[in-house]
């Protein structure tokens, strides 16, 4: 019935622990971050793209990513519509909207959890526009 997804999101850039980066960043596939973020962080609108903060990982800003493993800190509002995985180290000081979301005991959200539908479950499926065809009268 459950199922936990194992996988390591692949990693196309990564920002070393001591690296400090003052600004906004926009990226493309995913991102490992394990220095700061003085900015919002906004990926491609690939369903793939992810973003994954480690322990000594940090964002004060906005996060816009489909996938998000946290383990650092944000603070500012997190913008999921796949997948937000927060591990026992995560700290986020903001709104989290998520697709799926997955907690482990300690993790601590100062903020809300706003549940949003994933882009192709708000499109009714093909075919079904809401009226019966095939059922008149012959």
């Amino acid at each position: 019935m459950f199922t936990r997804d194992s996988r390591q999101p692949h990693i196309d850039t990564l920002i070393g622990k001591s690296a400090r980066v003052h600004g906004n960043v926009e990226y493309q596939g995913g991102l490992h971050l394990d220095g700061h973020i003085s900015g919002d962080v906004r990926s491609d609108d690939s369903p793939a793209a992810s973003l994954t903060v480690s322990e000594s990982g940090s964002v004060e800003g906005a996060v816009q990513v489909p996938n998000v493993v946290l383990d650092g800190s944000v603070k500012g509002d997190i913008h999921a519509r796949e997948r937000v995985v927060l591990g026992a180290t995560a700290r986020v000081e903001g709104d989290v909207y998520y697709g799926v979301i997955e907690m482990t005991v300690g993790a601590q959200i100062m903020g809300k959890l706003v549940r949003v539908a994933p882009r192709a479950a708000s499109a009714p499926p093909a075919g079904t526009s809401g009226t019966q065809s095939g059922s008149g009268s012959r």
